[in-house]
């Protein structure tokens, strides 16, 4: 072999092998589709003859978009898939041509946001010409919604550009994420007013005194996490009342929802806000926690923490996390080994911690497959 040739071969395994390491990225193929197999095959048994999954009608209003999302996304099924389509046709029902809404005929107010929400989502997935109209019609029922001048608040309010259960419930990230994705999912375009606004109350539940954080609690703690809500003085979930000092601990669930939050707002990754949160992720990375949360709340919101983790990493372009001791974690892997590890054999997940609803194995697994959607190899 002469000279050329063999710089040539030399390249060409150099070029071989980037690649084989860039495709490792992600999780390992046959476990991922395995954890997903298990998954599909466990809700097609779960399905009611009316589309829907869960028993009571609350149950089936909070399961079966978030089923209908993850299914869609995993890329596994289609929207001409059976078990699929009976699900949409479901969602269609619930369509209120008066509202607006798809959250039911009659439905409590304190669900219209966050179902109608997560429909949007579902539609959206499905691809379907024919749910344009449906889509449209709900993102503008949600904008208003949002908490602003049309409640009587102004900028400087505390539940100003949020989202709650509804319009008359008080704002917080959680519903205010879902209320983004939607809109983001719809198509409405970033310089839109609602993100605007969404940007003002998302910013104002980060533990980060500045210009866009005058709380009185901001600076207690100040090292970039996110709470539940900004209103009404401000909220945690890690504990009942505030430090002594007045300040929040922010944890890993509204932190990851506040980055992504932020970024569907418009604010660039490179914003002090992004990276100062960003820090405090890569000092508590973890897949075996809610991190942030104290011992006994470790493994509150488990599933729901998941699936806004990956969401948020896939949004900031990130396949590695780089954590305080400055390891490199492939997080689609590390979170698919984590979900396989706790798939239970029938193919669904139930978190042990019943709070915040995760005691239902349906809405549990609808979080978990969104999760794995985000966690194919790349």
């Amino acid at each position: 072999m002469n000279r050329r040739s063999f710089m040539f071969s030399i390249g060409a395994l150099a070029g071989l092998l980037a690649s084989l390491l860039h495709a490792q990225a992600g999780a390992d193929p046959q476990q991922w589709n395995d954890c997903v197999d298990k998954a599909i095959a466990y809700l097609r048994k779960q399905q009611n003859e009316d589309g829907s999954w869960g028993k009571s009608d609350q149950e089936k209003l909070g399961a079966t978009g978030l089923i209908l999302t993850g299914l869609l996304q995993s890329g596994k099924v289609g929207s001409d898939d059976p078990m699929v389509d009976k699900g949409l046709k479901y969602i269609e029902s619930l369509i209120n041509p008066r509202e607006k809404h798809i959250a039911g005929k009659d439905p409590r107010v304190q669900l219209k946001n966050y179902v109608t929400c997560i429909n949007v989502l579902a539609l959206v997935s499905a691809k379907r010409e024919s749910y344009k109209a449906v889509i449209a019609d709900a993102a503008q029922f949600l904008r208003q919604l949002q908490w602003d001048e049309g409640e009587g608040k102004g900028k400087e309010d505390d539940f100003y550009g949020g989202a709650g259960y509804d319009s008359k419930s008080r704002p917080d990230l959680s519903n205010t994420q879902f209320f983004l994705d939607a809109l983001t999912a719809a198509g409405i375009p970033k310089d839109d007013p609602a993100f605007q606004k969404a940007a003002t109350f998302v910013s104002r539940c980060q533990n980060l005194k500045g210009e866009y954080n005058d709380r009185k609690w901001a600076d207690k703690i100040n090292d970039g996490s996110f709470i539940y809500s900004a209103a009404g003085g401000g909220q945690t979930k890690t504990q009942e009342q505030p430090n002594a000092d007045g300040g929040l601990p922010g944890y890993g669930s509204m932190t990851y929802a506040g980055i992504k939050s932020l970024i569907y707002c418009g604010v660039s990754k490179d914003d002090p806000r992004i990276k100062k949160a960003f820090e405090w992720i890569q000092k508590n990375y973890t897949l075996d926690a809610n991190p942030g949360m104290p011992q006994p709340r470790k493994q509150w919101g488990l599933y729901y923490y998941y699936h806004t983790m990956a969401k948020c990493l896939d949004t900031l372009g990130l396949d590695k996390v780089k954590d305080a001791n400055g390891k490199e974690h492939d997080w689609r892997a590390d979170l698919t080994t984590a979900l396989r590890k706790r798939q239970r054999e029938d193919g669904s997940w139930r978190n042990d911690n019943p709070h915040w609803m995760e005691g239902d194995p349906l809405i549990v697994t609808g979080y978990a497959l969104m999760a794995l959607s985000y966690c194919k190899a790349k």
